[in-house]
């Protein structure tokens, strides 16, 4: 009677819980039983493993083999366990030495040849392994992935027999180094090719600074998409924690994680026919949907009023909480979500209110019908409404370009870091506390705000997103305090507060 124990690592949402292999081989008929919640591709792991075994020159056990999968509450799904069930059976059976069998973790899917094949989040069960102090073997597709982590002991392999051989001492793996820490984010789409739309451009790195979410209006033409995408251009580097938080929602996504984009601010863009388990994620093994995939980046959502309405009020608790709770019948999954949205609409149906040429037919009603598809609490959860009207064509080709994107993210990153050094996180982010303590304003300037949330008949929320606005106004001019002009320009980036005018 032999028993062996490797480990390996599961998934749940972007961790990767510790997984105890167990294997034990006794006397009996021949046989193989996987226990402990395995899903259909871990108890299909059993042919695979057999034959991997044979085909690379060992022998399989003739006897009963039990394999359990601890702990037995955990589900546990796809071919990342392979490799470990067949280095414990190994092990169990006397065929493999491995000494220090305890000290590593193994993750990967094996082919019938022995191969090694990629699994899908590489990098959790990385941050995982190297949080527990042991080493970690995967497959070599996998490596340039979790070589992302610092200092971590990591082995990549192809076959099989290289993990064995590792293990008896023979032929030691590589461990794996490389990381791309100077890799620099890579941006083609410069705010300079944004000829006037001062108001616009001023708007986006108000909201750049900040991590403000903003609401562009306006006629067909105008630049909003252009506008959404140069603001990757002009938002601060991603930090070490940011960055490794996106890098691992993209890794066990279905779309997986490019090594290449590390450090890259996500920026995705659905098409307003998405459903709401693709915004949110969802499925009968969850995965991240859009909100999740654009962690520390930016969710762009053209033709807002186009998406379903009960699209847009699933966006309504990740905005303020960050994160996304997705549960099902048989298991639960919290995906990370604290993205920026910024979102673009026509001001009516047919797009062109308040066109002096006349093109609008558009009634009052038929205006307000269009608008009431974004409800009044989401658009509350949005800090900024602006304007992008139309240009004379005159403006267009006498305008002198504008100003470059490394200008613009200097100021950026400067008025950031005042907020990290301030509070230690962006003003979009501030509690209601923190703004009694970050965001005092003078007597006047209370009484002010006061008037403006009177007049427009706004929310304790849209009150404290415009001080929180007001701040990061001020601290792109490098002010200590919030002054009149700052509360000023903040509340006038209220555009859809404002009572409705149009054609009777």
């Amino acid at each position: 009677m032999s028993l062996a124990i490797v480990y390996s690592r599961a998934a749940a949402g972007i961790t990767a819980p510790l997984v105890s292999v167990e294997i034990h081989i006794s006397n009996g008929l021949p046989a193989l039983s996987i226990v402990g919640l395995a899903e259909t591709e871990v108890r299909e792991s059993k042919e695979r493993v057999r034959s991997a075994i044979i085909n690379s020159n060992f022998d399989f056990p003739a006897r009963r083999i039990t394999i359990n999968l601890a702990p037995a509450d955990l589900p546990k799904q796809g071919g990342r366990f392979d490799l470990a069930i067949a280095l414990g059976i190994l092990h169990a059976s006397g065929q493999l030495e491995a000494p220090e069998l305890a000290d590593y973790e193994f993750s990967g899917e094996l082919a019938l040849t022995g191969q090694l094949r990629s699994i899908r989040g590489a990098l959790p069960i990385a941050i995982a392994a190297h949080q527990a102090r042991r080493q970690l073997i995967l497959p070599a597709e996998n490596a340039a992935e979790a070589s992302l982590i610092q200092d971590a002991r990591q082995y990549s392999a192809q076959h099989l027999l290289e993990v064995c051989a590792h293990l008896n001492g023979t032929a030691r793996l590589p461990a794996r180094h490389g990381r791309p820490d100077n890799c620099q984010p890579l941006h083609t789409d410069d705010l300079a090719e944004v000829r006037a739309q001062h108001h616009a451009r001023r708007a986006l790195e108000i909201a750049a600074a900040g991590g403000h979410n903003l609401i562009m209006i306006g006629p067909p033409g105008t630049g909003k998409t252009m506008l959404a995408k140069r603001l990757p251009g002009i938002l601060p580097d991603m930090s070490e924690d940011e960055a490794l938080e996106s890098a691992a929602v993209l890794s066990v996504s279905s779309q997986g994680f490019d090594p290449d984009l590390w450090r890259q601010r996500p920026f995705r863009s659905p098409h307003h026919t998405a459903s709401a388990v693709a915004l949110v994620g969802g499925g009968s093994q969850p995965r991240p949907g859009e909100i999740s995939l654009a962690h520390h980046g930016i969710l762009f959502l053209d033709e807002l009023p186009e998406f379903e309405r009960r699209v847009l009020e699933v966006l309504r608790e990740p905005l303020e909480s960050g994160y996304i709770s997705i549960s099902r019948a048989a298991r639960q999954a919290e995906f990370p979500a604290r993205f920026q949205l910024i979102a673009a609409m026509n001001p009516c149906p047919c797009g062109y209110l308040g066109d002096p040429a006349g093109r609008c037919h558009c009634s009052v009603e038929q205006v307000m019908r269009y608008r009431a598809r974004i409800s009044g609490p989401l658009l509350d959860r949005i800090d900024m409404h602006i304007e992008v009207p139309r240009l004379k064509h005159e403006h267009l080709h006498n305008s002198e370009p504008g100003e470059n994107s490394a200008s613009v993210r200097a100021r950026v990153q400067a008025a950031r870091q005042r907020q990290l050094q301030r509070c230690g996180k962006t003003n979009h982010t501030l509690s209601n506390k923190e703004i009694d303590t970050c965001c005092r304003l003078r007597p006047d300037d209370a009484l002010l705000l006061e008037s403006a949330i009177e007049k427009l008949g706004l929310s304790a929320r849209a009150w404290h997103r415009i001080i929180k606005l007001a701040r990061t106004i001020a601290d792109l001019a490098g002010s200590e305090d919030i002054a009149t002009p700052h509360l000023q320009e903040a509340i006038g980036y209220r555009r859809l507060d404002r009572p409705l005018r149009g054609r009777g």
